[in-house]
């Protein structure tokens, strides 16, 4: 009886483990850091660029993921661009790539394939084949000082996966680029967060 309850504990605490491991993200995360020792993150902006302007609905969207992020660093948003003690810029991108299966340098060795006669004969595949597309997701934000527009924290965090990943996952890359700050750490590192709850 005892044992059995032990492999019953055994497979529940397995289950939980990949339970929680669906709800992180990894990622290789990079940061530049002039941010002063003894400033504390107070309040901030958005910025958008010329280009982000003309794009208003999608930045709002990307601007919205990021949220939380900063407010997990110790920092509180402002409607006033003119009141805020830093701005911040963001951006994101994620980028498919399709590899052909002929890309493989093993691609020629070949295999046992069956002619319309039944008769087996060996020879290479020359189908046009294509493996999963992966898709790289990046996610990066500069935080600015407002006065005097001196960069003091910048940050990106890439991964990639077998889909774009959407909002939540951009959210987490969020998470990981600011996790250390305002300390810049080891570039590249592997940084795991747990992904936001919508």
């Amino acid at each position: 009886m005892l044992r059995m309850s032990s492999v019953a504990l055994l497979a529940l605490a397995a289950a939980l483990t990949a339970c929680a491991s669906l709800n992180s993200v990894e990622s290789e995360v990079s940061t530049y850091s002039q941010w002063p020792t003894e400033r504390k993150p107070t309040t901030y902006a958005f910025e958008r660029l010329p280009s982000q302007q003309a794009r208003a609905q999608e930045q709002a969207e990307l601007e919205a993921v990021a949220r939380p992020a900063l407010a997990s660093a110790g920092f509180t948003e402002v409607a006033d661009l003119k009141t805020a003690d830093v701005t911040v810029q963001v951006g994101a991108r994620i980028s498919r790539t399709d590899r052909p299966v002929y890309d493989d340098p093993f691609w020629w060795r070949g295999g046992l394939y069956y002619s319309r006669y039944g008769r087996p004969f060996w020879g290479p595949s020359f189908s046009m084949a294509y493996d999963s597309p992966r898709y790289d997701r990046e996610a990066a934000l500069l935080i600015r000082d407002r006065q005097s527009n001196q960069p003091l924290y910048e940050a990106r965090a890439v991964n990639d996966g077998l889909t774009t990943g959407g909002p939540q996952l951009l959210g987490g890359l969020f998470l990981a680029a600011m996790k250390d700050f305002p300390q810049a750490g080891v570039n590249p590192r592997r940084v795991s967060v747990q992904l936001p709850v919508n």
